[in-house]
């Protein structure tokens, strides 16, 4: 989450390529498709912005098929209050993922919230909060996680639509990369380099089927270097940020946080449920190959600006049992959500 992120140059505009997204969808066919997934009920959120340190109260909301997953500023009063998770929504920012819609109504550090959501196979959702900034919560996706699968899923009456990766899509900037290849499933590999001795090098691969989102990444926090936090809460950042409640915090080869790490290698399972997160802003699970190399939420969201730039890279497919089978969310439950320390 805590890396900065500059501004990018598109090929084409954001409706030219939203035109050309909407002209791929076609009509749902019902026999022989899985069905997309909306909570069977509510669920309430309350904590404080990582970034603002402000108390935020947040409620995500069943929602119809393809609504897809929105954002509601409920202490907005005046003008358009809604946001959609969307890559073309994605404003480019520091340390974060925010969007933000047409009149400059915003919601930042959505990543962890989108994660959970993709990863226990919700499609449709309304998000309200009344505050600019997703609760950081215990710095993971894991009380997201948990709520959702108590509360349950219901199927709805319109096939699960994937974007399938038809050929390399790569960027590239400074020493960071980020890209998408084809494949029959999704899964995510994932490479990190860090000065601070305890973090180092860390390299992971994972399918993201089966659940494997659940019992591998959903619990892994955010983190930060010492000098890092100290750097910016100087500048008016991480004003929420606790290395006992919320986030890791390594100082060269120690680690700070009460209680260490909840895996050895915490940092890069992070990273990758970053990118979980910040691929679903594609609005559709994603059937392919996500290699990151020291990549963070900027590149991300450049990668999926440039997937969507190249029409022969990509196509929509409704999903059948054995192809749903392969994406986040398949086969999950709440038996399988890990014991967090």
């Amino acid at each position: 989450m805590f890396q900065t992120v500059t501004k990018i140059e598109l090929r084409l505009t954001a409706q030219a390529i939203i035109s050309r997204v909407r002209s791929k969808w076609g009509r749902p066919r019902h026999l022989g498709t899985t069905l997309q997934n909306t909570l069977k009920s509510f669920v309430r959120f309350t904590g404080n912005g990582l970034h603002s340190g402000k108390p935020v109260h947040m409620v995500v909301r069943p929602a119809s098929a393809d609504y897809g997953i929105w954002f509601r500023r409920t202490d907005v009063l005046i003008g358009d209050t809604m946001v959609q998770a969307r890559w073309d929504q994605v404003e480019q920012t520091q340390l974060c993922t925010r969007i933000v819609n047409a009149a400059g109504v915003s919601v930042s550090t959505i990543e962890h919230v989108m994660a959970a959501l993709a990863g226990c196979g919700i499609h449709n959702a309304l998000v309200e909060i009344d505050g600019p900034e997703v609760p950081i919560l215990d710095g993971s996706s894991a009380d997201f996680v948990q709520a959702f699968l108590r509360t349950g899923l219901i199927s709805q009456n319109q096939a699960v639509r994937a974007i399938e990766i038809l050929k390399p899509v790569s960027v590239v900037r400074g020493d960071a990369r980020a890209e998408l290849t084809p494949a029959s499933e999704m899964h995510i590999d994932f490479h990190i380099d860090f000065n601070d001795e305890a973090i180092g090098q860390q390299t992971k691969g994972l399918t993201l089927a089966n659940g494997s989102f659940v019992r591998e990444l959903c619990d892994s926090r955010t983190f930060c270097s010492q000098s890092d936090v100290e750097t910016m809460q100087a500048n008016g950042l991480a004003l929420g940020g606790d290395p006992a409640e919320n986030a890791v915090v390594f100082d060269g080869d120690k680690i700070l946080s009460p209680g260490g790490l909840r895996h050895t290698d915490e940092p890069v399972r992070h990273k990758m449920l970053d990118a979980v997160g910040d691929l679903y802003l594609a609005g559709a699970p994603i059937l392919g190959r996500y290699s990151g190399d020291r990549a963070g939420h900027s590149l991300t969201n450049a990668l999926l600006r440039e997937l969507f730039a190249d029409p022969d890279a990509w196509r929509f497919v409704e999903c059948t049992p054995s192809m749903a089978a392969r994406l986040p969310g398949a086969g999950v439950h709440l038996a399988e959500f890990p014991a967090v320390a």
